[in-house]
């Protein structure tokens, strides 16, 4: 009797945890279709409402194209500066102590605190015709806000926390031993940074690659404030959305956000992949 007693408790509990777990699996699954698949099966359904020739003639109008250029640029000058800022600030937090570390990491989390357009601002008022450095650029013919050079430096504000920020707990955990060891063995500097500490953050580093990516193709606020909206010169793709549908282009709003879709779901794709690899 003891023992069918204790047993009947123990019976229960796995039933209301098997309850428990699928409503809320049930309700983490409503929550993420009514804010994540229904939005973009939105997008790509009015992408393509007027057609396939509507949607084509969208991607491949001159002002979409260079949009997209300058997206791809910009992302292809902010990731590899951010990967080498984040490698070395996650190398020098990890593996050696300084005055001054506390404030390193801070001014590493400072992105993340706050907003995109003040971190846009800020660039406007060192940078712009009235700020700190304006009239010393004006008189050499040099422009930084409302050219490339603003968008670059307002892209890499907001995006160089992604690496080091995915490196340092991952470095963290891994302690000082391996490479105490490799001095011991005689190894010094970048030999032991390329043969003992990279392969153990590869895929932490990859990770936060793809990250830093995503966040440098689809950045709008900060680069909203320092471009200036110029057709053609300084729009980026989330840019050349908000013109389009501003302007009532619907169709062809949706059609370039469609390209931004496009580049997340490949991006959430590396991510799994980088995620698995790492873990195993």
């Amino acid at each position: 009797m003891a023992t069918g007693q204790s047993t009947t408790p123990r019976r229960s509990a796995r039933k209301d945890s098997s309850v428990i777990k699928w409503v809320l699996v049930t309700a983490a699954g409503l929550v993420l279709l009514w804010l994540i698949v229904l939005p973009l099966a939105v997008v790509l359904t009015e992408a393509l409402k007027r057609g396939w020739g509507v949607y084509v003639a969208a991607i491949r109008d001159p002002d979409a194209l260079s949009a997209l250029r300058l997206t791809l640029l910009v992302a292809a000058i902010t990731v590899p500066l951010n990967t080498v800022f984040g490698v070395a600030a996650a190398w020098a937090i990890t593996k050696f102590k300084f005055r001054g570390r506390q404030i390193l990491v801070t001014l590493i989390d400072l992105p993340f605190a706050v907003s995109p357009v003040i971190g846009g601002l800020i660039y406007v008022l060192v940078y712009g015709s009235n700020g700190w450095f304006g009239p010393w650029l004006d008189e050499r013919n040099i422009s930084i806000i409302f050219a490339f050079p603003g968008i670059l430096l307002a892209t890499i504000f907001v995006t160089f926390p992604f690496v080091a920020r995915e490196l340092i707990p991952l470095m963290e955990d891994q302690g000082q031993q391996e490479e105490e060891a490799a001095v011991m063995l005689g190894a010094r500097g970048f030999r032991i940074f390329w043969k003992v500490t990279l392969p153990n953050i590869k895929w932490g580093l990859l990770y936060g690659i793809v990250l830093c990516n995503a966040r440098a193709m689809g950045e709008f606020g900060a680069v909203s404030v320092v471009s200036g909206h110029i057709r053609g010169e300084t729009n980026t793709l989330p840019l050349h959305v908000e013109i389009l549908y501003n302007e009532y282009q619907f169709s062809a709003s949706f059609a370039v956000a469609s390209l931004l879709l496009l580049l997340a779901l490949v991006t959430l794709l590396l991510k799994g992949w980088f995620t698995r690899k790492s873990r195993h």
